[in-house]
């Protein structure tokens, strides 16, 4: 049974990103469908998987991170509008058997991911 799990790491920092929303959606041609909301905790992951199980079916997903929002908490000044506010990213799961792991790696001026496990 596989599952899907994300964490934030906040690179002006060096530090978890705690305290992140983020939202995950499935996505297909009529649209896109939330799936749940979770905010990050102290060591910037989800308490729980986002999806485990059953839930994890193969398709295409987009996690939203109010990265933006979370740094204006930090006290990190930037001009508005932001220039990483929204993150998404968008991805997909070939087989639900195996687990994903979708970090995001992030700065008020970049960001980036990869396909953990």
């Amino acid at each position: 049974m596989g599952k899907l799990s994300t964490h934030v790491l906040d690179i002006t920092q060096g530090k978890p990103g705690a305290g992140v929303k983020l939202a995950l959606y499935a996505v297909n041609a009529e649209g896109r469908t939330l799936l749940t909301t979770d905010v990050t905790n102290a060591d910037g992951r989800c308490a729980t998987p986002l999806l485990a199980g059953e839930q994890l079916k193969a398709g295409k997903y987009e996690l939203v991170f109010a990265a933006g929002d979370y740094f204006a908490e930090q006290g990190v000044q930037v001009p508005e509008p932001r220039f990483v506010d929204e993150v998404t990213i968008a991805f997909g799961v070939a087989d639900a058997g195996q687990n994903y792991h979708v970090p995001l790696v992030v700065s008020p001026w970049a960001y980036s991911t990869y396909r953990g496990s």
